[in-house]
């Protein structure tokens, strides 16, 4: 091991962290309204922690343990059995390792992550025993086996060929689909449609998402294991699909609105960063920019044209720009990969045959994470039940579930 490597790694593993918290919960907790601030940041912590749990005591097994099946890890980590601080993980150069706790860490915090991008489909009406009876068993059936697949040698996403630098389909379109599959189980929010429901503060909510761009640096240079100059890639990638992004959201907005808009230059920042994750450490960094303007306006009219037209109420947008813009990162990786257009593709190098495979790694996890999140829901809505009561929700969840307000007048 390199301990420059180490020191990158264990410092991307803490970046990650901080898109968590406080990104992530301060991103979310702006979008809602005031009386269900803290509801949004206490999920956040809470699934935070059950799933760090959760990762050392089968997560890490199920999903990184050495079995060799195509669909899950096995039973060899349990508990985190036999590493030691001597035990090394693989990068991905050969003869290159890393301490096995810090790879552990680093995907750990991508596990935790992952659960709670998807309650921003249904915040405001969501009971909080339900979110962490769903979190609990979806990074058991969902997440845990798309990330074996994806990204475990022995994998059956892996073995297939397909791209997935940092988590497009492993974190975004695995997250996005299952926060959709819960807007409609769940329902609409009461008033919705009629009543005003304005982000409460998009201060804090550019605040979470300025986090959240430099927590990404950890979540996409560091998914190349390495301090060399693959992570230099992911990190100008970083860099310009964002910012083609927000450009992209932003002039599509004011050329149909007149205006532009500080939330419509927050959601194309997720966006761009949502879309060169898959792609960081193969693409170039102008087709980064194309790419990130090109998922960013996909995910525009998602979330003001066809959210409408379809009718279902996904709060914050979680499929709108984590679904969508997974699944336009994940394709336009097979693309944008190629040395035509400016990636680290070889003169071999297959466009058509490997956007093929990554529509395939799409078409998988999307199906996948469908079914077992819409068990899932059905289950607890059958058991113990989804919503809370209607005088709950009128009334405010910092209140009714959790007896604090985060503001007080």
């Amino acid at each position: 091991m390199d301990k420059g490597d180490v020191s990158f790694m264990i410092f991307s593993t803490v970046m990650v962290l901080f898109m968590i918290l406080p990104g992530l919960a301060l991103f979310y907790g702006g979008l809602v309204r005031s009386k269900n601030m803290l509801s949004v940041l206490t999920q956040t912590t809470m699934i935070t922690a059950l799933v760090m749990v959760i990762w050392v005591i089968y997560g890490y097994s199920f999903a990184f343990g050495g079995g060799t099946g195509p669909f899950w890890g096995g039973t060899g980590k349990l508990f985190l059995s036999g590493v030691t601080m001597d035990s090394m993980a693989a990068t991905f150069t050969d003869g290159v390792v890393i301490p096995e706790f810090v790879f552990i860490a680093f995907q750990m915090t991508f596990a935790a992550i992952t659960p709670a991008l998807i309650i921003g489909a249904f915040a405001e009406r969501i009971k909080f025993s339900a979110v962490m009876i769903f979190t609990l068993l979806w990074v058991t059936f969902a997440y845990f086996p798309i990330a074996h697949m994806v990204w475990d040698g022995a994998g059956y996403i892996f073995n297939m060929g397909a791209l997935d630098f940092a988590g497009g389909t492993v974190v975004h379109i695995n997250a996005g689909v299952a926060a959709l599959v819960g807007a409609i189980v769940i329902g609409k929010r009461k008033g919705y449609g009629k009543d005003m429901m304005a982000p409460h503060s998009m201060t804090l909510t550019l605040v979470g998402a300025g986090i959240l761009w430099v927590g990404w640096f950890g979540f996409n240079a560091g998914s190349n294991l390495e301090a060399n100059g693959g992570a230099g890639l992911a990190m100008i990638n970083t860099f310009t699909a964002t910012a083609g992004a927000i450009l992209g959201w932003t002039i599509v907005e004011g050329s149909i609105r007149g205006k532009v808009s500080l939330l419509g230059a927050a959601s194309g920042m997720i966006a761009g960063l949502v879309a060169v994750t898959p792609a960081a450490g193969s693409v170039g960094p102008v087709g980064a920019i194309v790419l990130g303007a090109s998922a960013s306006i996909v995910c525009f009219f998602f979330v003001t044209t066809v959210k409408n037209k379809l009718g279902y109420d996904d709060s914050l947008d979680v499929f709108g720009i984590h679904g969508v813009g997974g699944i336009v990162g994940a394709v336009g990786t097979g693309i944008f990969t190629a040395p035509s257009l400016g990636g680290i593709g070889d003169a071999e190098y297959d466009m058509v045959g490997q956007t093929l495979i990554q529509a395939q790694a799409v078409g998988i996890t999307i199906v996948w994470t469908a079914v077992v999140s819409f068990v899932l829901f059905k289950a607890i809505d059958m058991t113990i039940g989804l919503r809370v009561s209607e005088e709950d929700e009128a009334r405010g969840l910092d209140l009714a579930t959790h007896g604090e307000a985060a503001y007080h007048n």
